[in-house]
């Protein structure tokens, strides 16, 4: 990474407190320099993307990369996944994978 880059910030939603926990230490384990942010539902994180709810009037970085639970209480990560999908893109908008490691090695385009 470039000295001047600024790390990536990749936004994790995972209503499991352990899960993200896990994914924290395999980060911190592989030395990883960006920045962890963690929102606990999909109506979360779509609150995080819009701007809305608690994210609204302030400006919270944009993620490089979205590590999405499918399976979360109030709205799921395959409910937030369509409400993302259907909105209008920009070029500041992360890519990424969705993976349900309950249900199997099960992978999704994000964008």
């Amino acid at each position: 990474m470039n000295p001047t880059e600024k790390p990536a910030l990749l936004l994790l939603a995972d209503d499991d407190s352990d899960d993200r926990l896990l994914v924290k230490d395999a980060l911190d384990e592989c030395q990883w320099r960006g920045e962890l942010r963690c929102v606990e539902n999909g109506e979360e994180l779509l609150d995080y993307l819009l701007r809305r709810g608690t994210y609204n009037g302030v400006d919270p970085p944009r993620p490089g990369l979205i590590l999405l639970d499918l399976n979360m209480p109030r709205k799921d990560g395959r409910q937030a996944l369509r409400r993302n999908q259907s909105r209008p893109r920009s070029a500041a908008d992360p890519g990424g994978h969705s993976h349900d490691l309950e249900g199997g090695h099960r992978y999704r385009r994000l964008v």
